[in-house]
């Protein structure tokens, strides 16, 4: 007997729909049970506003999870970067696979990297985080820039490089190497240089409280370091009361003694989008063995930032 196929649900979009097909074919595996993808538009596909402007937190969300807790589909692929952090209760995050590559990266003409842009250069990006942290490095580094709002697809982003309406953009690496696009890529950027937003380049695979086989079987994906790393990040994001589209960076990498794996280092980062004001700090402690502890770390360093002036950097007072 032919077993009822697994309903995924993801948006609609080339990206999603690359990164879906890649977790349907993994679910696949470990359950021997096919999935079929359900396309599902969100809020923040069909708006063509800024996503400060229209919220950011869910806005790529909350259509995928309404599907679940209808019982249109069984379990939804998110980026983690767009999840809020507050989880509802009726849903579960069942897994969070290996991450990809965090980093942030420039399109640019000609092939030209990220310090070689002329005078004057136009740099696109929907991200007040990115703007903020290329306009603080290019005021330090002496280099002349004018950070330009986008929104759109990955084709339309670098779209306007082909068109010479700017002279580059700013993607996430993870995106365009699950899209097979990262030969594109003429320059990375160092998380010394542009701090990743909390959790890119790692997705979340949810599904209902209630699905206790489905929860088992989507957490033989789970992966542990990326896991204690992305929350974190994410507890840093909500202990500054800021949503994913505030001016937040924020990377949890771990550090090693050769082989062995010894201390877990949180950076954040909070600034103006004009580069002119910056909190950015740093913590190190025991590599998370517990989901709380985690958490605590990401309280922490945001305790520290906020005692250094991180939420008038947001545009809004932390409460």
């Amino acid at each position: 007997m032919t077993q009822q196929p697994l309903r995924l649900g993801t948006r609609r979009s080339k990206l999603a729909m690359a990164q879906s097909g890649q977790v349907a074919d993994a679910v696949s595996r470990v359950t021997g049970r096919p999935v079929e993808l359900i396309e599902i538009t969100t809020y923040g596909d069909v708006s063509r506003e800024a996503l400060a402007q229209i919220g950011g937190t869910g806005v790529f969300v909350t259509a995928l999870r309404d599907a679940l807790l209808n019982g249109e589909v069984d379990f939804a692929v998110h980026s983690l970067k767009d999840l809020p952090t507050s989880q509802p209760e009726e849903l579960v995050l069942a897994a969070v696979p290996e991450r990809e590559d965090p980093r942030d990266v420039i399109v640019a003409r000609d092939a030209l990297k990220f310090t070689d842009l002329p005078r004057g250069a136009r740099i696109g990006t929907g991200a007040p985080r990115r703007m903020a942290q290329l306009n603080a490095y290019a005021r330090s580094h002496g280099l002349d820039i004018e950070t330009v709002p986008i929104r759109g697809n990955v084709d339309t982003r670098i779209g306007y490089v082909r068109d010479g309406e700017l002279d580059a953009v700013v993607l996430a690496a993870a995106g365009l190497q699950r899209i097979g696009r990262i030969d594109e890529v003429t320059d990375f950027l160092s998380v010394d240089t542009v701090l990743p937003a909390p959790g890119q380049g790692a997705l979340a695979i949810e599904c209902t409280a209630d699905n206790a086989d489905l929860i088992a079987a989507l957490g033989e994906l789970d992966d542990p370091f990326t896991r204690v790393a992305v929350t974190a990040e994410r507890s840093l994001l909500a202990a500054l009361e800021a949503g994913c589209s505030a001016p937040v960076g924020a990377l949890a990498d771990l550090l090693a003694d050769g082989q062995i794996v010894k201390e877990m280092r949180l950076r954040g980062v909070v600034g103006t989008t004009d580069g002119t004001r910056m909190v950015q700090l740093s913590t190190t402690g025991p590599v998370p063995e517990k989901h709380d502890q985690a958490l605590a770390l990401g309280r922490e360093l945001a305790t520290e930032m906020l005692a250094q002036g991180a939420a008038g950097l947001m545009g809004e007072r932390a409460q």
